[in-house]
């Protein structure tokens, strides 16, 4: 997890050495630093470097590994302050307009002015990137996070022959599977990981305004109030449904579980269709997704970003430009989505070749902007602070993994600690 007040301290001085290091990079070089590293998403962001250089610049990738982001953002913190940022960065949420107000990043308006990206984009989606009214970063995707996937053969084997749409039923539909000899949920334990199961609960229970005033609002009477009693119950129940083995387990690894045949469930956002698709799987057939049980009529969303670092060398900055375009382009909206498993942020992208699974997001998000219930994710860091957000990891993961701590003493935490990260 990143920490950007510590960084205020600093802004002056690395502002300072980044103006007198000027670019050493080749003439129109981009650095990008990313956490794009396992198989679907090695091969979209392959795609990005191969579009650039397909217009002469040079790429220079810059991955750190983990699932999260939060060794990236550790990477990014401590280069920024050196006076050595990358060029674009993989940022969103809130910490874009964090890091736009303590000066490290370009403004893009041109580039947005010439390609029209206010009439392409969604508000919710143009907004995000944007700081005191000018783009700053430039989004790539939009993910769904409160899906539930399924092997079919799995649940066959165990006599569930649906999705569960509730939690009685994924409680009745798991008890089944565990006797057929399969892992119900398969699941990764890291802090990440638990929100993100964490909030889909959250969603379930409370629904959208109660979700809302929770991470959004950061109400202390969603809070700590029966609702998040309720559904910290209802989430520490899953804990008997995941195999012993959990601990430190990556996301793509708990997916590969599925895709193998071990286990019948997994909650994720749809960065792990990729994986499946990556594996030669068929949506409707190999796989099923559906929404997490009790979310049909809300959607949690988490928008792929790169922010935009102010860069000294000309070249450098056309290349930075060129890089912005790309990702806006329809050619790499399409194929780098259909590696992702997420969904274009242009709404007038063709989705002809895009599966069920991306069909039902598309359709889904433009509804639930209609009616209100685009939710951003707080496990992914679209809703809160970095701070807030660790705060919350922390106490939900510990609550998850401590078997005497009560639901109504972790509510009382998450109070606590969400006020002192505030």
């Amino acid at each position: 997890m990143i920490r950007l007040k510590p960084l205020m301290l600093a802004a002056a001085v690395g502002l300072s050495a980044f103006s007198a290091a000027a670019s050493s990079y080749a003439a129109g070089q981009v650095e990008v630093l990313h956490w794009w590293t396992s198989g679907g998403e090695a091969k979209s962001v392959a795609e990005l470097k191969k579009l650039l250089e397909k217009e002469g610049y040079t790429w220079k990738d810059f991955a750190v590994a983990g699932g999260g982001g939060d060794s990236a953002m550790t990477v990014l913190k401590s280069r920024a302050v050196s006076g050595n940022p990358p060029t674009a960065a993989q940022i969103k949420g809130p910490e874009i307009q964090e890091w736009a107000e303590l000066g490290f990043l370009t403004n893009l308006d041109d580039v947005a002015d010439k390609n029209n990206w206010d009439k392409l984009l969604p508000k919710v989606v143009a907004d995000g990137m944007k700081y005191e009214g000018h783009y700053v970063a430039v989004p790539v995707n939009v993910h769904r996070v409160n899906w539930m996937w399924g092997n079919p053969e799995v649940m066959k084997k165990a006599g569930v022959e649906t999705m569960p749409t509730n939690w009685d039923e994924f409680f009745a539909d798991a008890d089944k599977i565990k006797a057929a000899g399969f892992i119900p949920l398969a699941h990764g334990g890291q802090d990440w990981q638990d929100a993100t199961t964490f909030e889909a609960v959250a969603l379930s229970v409370g629904g959208p305004e109660f979700f809302r005033k929770a991470f959004v609002d950061l109400d202390d009477d969603a809070l700590g109030g029966e609702t998040m009693v309720k559904t910290l119950k209802t989430f520490k129940r899953l804990r008997d449904y995941i195999d012993p083995d959990a601990a430190g387990r990556d996301w793509n690894l708990a997916t590969a579980m599925v895709i193998n045949g071990k286990a019948a469930f997994q909650i994720m956002g749809d960065w792990a269709k990729g994986e499946f698709l990556n594996a030669g799987k068929v949506a409707g057939k190999d796989f099923l997704c559906a929404a997490v049980p009790g979310t049909a009529n809300a959607y949690t969303y988490n928008i792929d970003s790169f922010a935009m670092f102010k860069v000294k060398n000309k070249d450098d900055k056309a290349a930075q430009d060129a890089l912005a375009r790309i990702i806006m382009e329809p050619t790499f909206q399409k194929v780098f989505n259909l590696n992702k498993g997420s969904i274009p942020v242009r709404p007038d992208i063709d989705m002809a070749d895009f599966d069920a699974c991306a069909h039902k997001s598309m359709e889904d998000f433009q509804a639930d902007a209609k009616a209100g219930t685009l939710l951003p994710s707080m496990a992914h860091g679209m809703a809160a602070s970095s701070y807030v957000k660790g705060a919350i990891y922390d106490v939900v993961t510990n609550f998850f993994n401590d078997a005497d701590m009560t639901a109504e003493e972790a509510a009382e935490r998450l109070v606590k600690a969400v006020d002192a990260a505030g």
